[in-house]
């Protein structure tokens, strides 16, 4: 094995291991966010569920600037991934209509999570202020656009997509897919059939959630109609009540679970 090879494996394993430190990141961000969404479903909560509530929450640990940082290197790293899987084809999903949506959608995964990434960043070293209004800031200056409607209207489409998708995973099996099962015992096998099926359809019920509010702000033209993952709790406490807002939590307790399996034993 020549010296350009092996530096190409070096590469390669390198790339793996950030990407599973990246789906670790994520995992840790599911688990923290559906306890914070089960403690405030309960009555409990004394941080928002959210995203930023999370890093707060990791944020006010001891040592947490350090933590919150790690979180979002980690995060970086699931974005690498996304991006390699959308550029490179790893998951072999070609060049065809329907492949190069699927290949958009790791894509728009990867720009999502990037944005994340600089969020725990920015709490990390410092910056506290929320991103709440400046969402809906970033919401209005693409309305403002000749064809901003329209491409907020897309990217409803694709958020609905998405939890579609996560609903068929979950249903079919399809996410077992690239998983090396065989090395799981028994016990971790069960483990990791429920809580892929529990935390995908939780996952699912968000999404569909924040992709209709966004379709619904395209369609009238109207910044504040979106909602981020807090407004998603919401809407799901005000209008299912707070056993059901208690059911989704814990599935993203699971879906964070999954991300552990995720990270340990899928092909990367």
């Amino acid at each position: 094995m020549n010296t350009s090879t092996l530096s190409n494996l070096s590469d390669q394993k390198w790339v793996e291991n950030f990407s599973r430190f990246g789906i670790i990141s994520k995992g840790v961000v599911y688990c923290i966010l559906g306890l914070l969404a089960f403690l405030a479903a309960i009555g409990s909560g004394k941080q928002n569920p959210s995203k930023e509530g999370t890093f707060q929450l990791i944020l006010d640990q001891p040592f947490g600037k350090i933590l919150l940082a790690l979180v979002a290197i980690g995060l970086v790293g699931y974005v690498v991934w996304r991006f390699i899987q959308a550029i490179k084809d790893t998951e072999g999903k070609g060049n065809d209509a329907k492949g190069i949506f699927k290949r958009i959608g790791f894509a728009f995964s990867g720009l999502i999570y990037a944005a994340l990434a600089y969020l725990a960043a920015t709490l990390a070293f410092g910056n506290q202020s929320s991103s709440g209004d400046g969402k809906k800031q970033l919401v209005q200056k693409l309305l403002d656009l000749s064809y901003g409607e329209v491409i907020l209207g897309i990217i409803g489409l694709i958020i609905l997509g998405q939890a579609i998708n996560q609903i068929y995973k979950a249903y079919s099996g399809k996410y077992k897919k690239k998983f090396h099962e065989e090395k799981m015992s028994s016990k971790e096998s069960q483990v990791f059939t429920k809580v892929g099926i529990i935390g995908y359809v939780a996952r699912a019920v968000v999404l569909g959630i924040i992709g209709y509010f966004v379709l619904r702000a395209a369609i009238e033209s109207n910044s504040s109609e979106v909602r981020d993952t807090e407004g998603a709790f919401g809407f799901i406490n005000s209008s299912f009540g707070p056993i059901i807002f208690g059911i989704v939590a814990l599935g993203l307790i699971a879906y964070g679970v999954f991300m552990f399996f995720m990270a340990k034993y899928r092909e990367i």
